[in-house]
């Protein structure tokens, strides 16, 4: 079993329809009928939305989303079309909120990877494959792959793991058109942005992102290039062999699968609530990596 630990209420607004809530996003529909994409300051881990959130964490996911959104303007359209708060909005809302074009979404879960771990190191260790790729001999845990790969997943419920798919798989279910696509500019975006994280002191070790059509057009969707949808890991710290420090949760993954949580994952039981000295070190986290990436001071 998972989940969330205490699934909200989503607020009423007036104007606003209530169409979804995600594990990180609540999603609405606007009378225009675009949509309406508010950042919450929840976690997932392990499957998990955790009871206990991350101050600032919806804040630096949208600021961040909108400066890579910049960056990648001239490869691939993306769906905002206002950061205006709706009229009626609690005040919180602000910094948090997207008004975007409703898209016809491709489901599937558009993954790039340039570096081997997570699921990814699980199939090379179990097939020298990933999704269904072969790759070569030697590789561990944090390796440099000879170029970056394409390793689509599908797009789970709440509280179900993504599952990663072949190529051949995403070709059967969107066309082998759209897949062709969704592969190349996939790979293009990661490519831009690895290099742009690279000369500010971070490896983009591999990152997923949500595209959709508008009309005959690819456009990217959702978040792009956060901690949440991303591994960052510093430069000058990397090393293979071994998990690498990252600009993440994993401040949260460490403490739950810790002795001091008392929680066991691979149980029914709801993990427990975050102490704060975990959600201090997880926000500072998120911060540092939105500072270096943009060059922009928080505040």
């Amino acid at each position: 079993m998972s989940g969330f630990v205490e699934k909200p209420e989503p607020l009423q607004v007036p104007g606003l329809v209530h169409l979804h809530t995600g594990k990180v996003r609540e999603l609405y529909r606007n009378d225009a009928g675009d949509l309406v994409m508010v950042a919450s300051d929840r976690l997932s881990a392990y499957d998990w939305v955790l009871p206990t959130e991350i101050p600032d964490k919806g804040r630096v996911l949208t600021r961040l989303s909108l400066w890579w959104f910049d960056q990648l303007a001239d490869l691939v359209p993306n769906h905002v079309l206002s950061t205006d708060l709706p009229p009626g909005a609690p005040a919180d809302w602000a910094g948090r909120t997207l008004v975007c074009k409703s898209l016809e979404m491709v489901p599937v879960e558009c993954v790039a990877r340039g570096y081997l771990t997570g699921s990814g190191l699980a199939e090379y260790e179990a097939s020298r494959t990933v999704c269904g790729l072969a790759l070569p001999e030697g590789l561990v845990d944090g390796s440099e792959l000879p170029a970056p790969i394409f390793t689509p997943a599908t797009k789970a419920a709440v509280g179900e793991h993504d599952e990663n798919v072949s190529y051949e798989e995403v070709a059967r279910q969107v066309g082998a058109e759209t897949a062709a696509e969704l592969r190349q500019t996939t790979l293009a975006v990661y490519a831009r942005a690895r290099d742009i994280a690279r000369e500010r002191g971070i490896i983009l070790a591999d990152t997923k992102f949500e595209f959709g059509f508008d009309g005959g057009t690819l456009v990217v969707a959702d978040e792009v290039l956060t901690p949440d949808s991303s591994r960052f890991w510093p430069v000058d710290r990397w090393q293979p062999g071994r998990a690498q420090p990252s600009y993440d949760k994993q401040f949260v993954r460490d403490w739950l699968t810790s002795p001091a949580s008392g929680w066991d994952r691979t149980s029914e039981r709801p993990p427990p609530a975050l102490p704060q000295e975990v959600v201090d070190a997880t926000r500072a986290k998120y911060i540092e990596a939105y500072e270096l990436l943009t060059g922009l001071t928080w505040s």
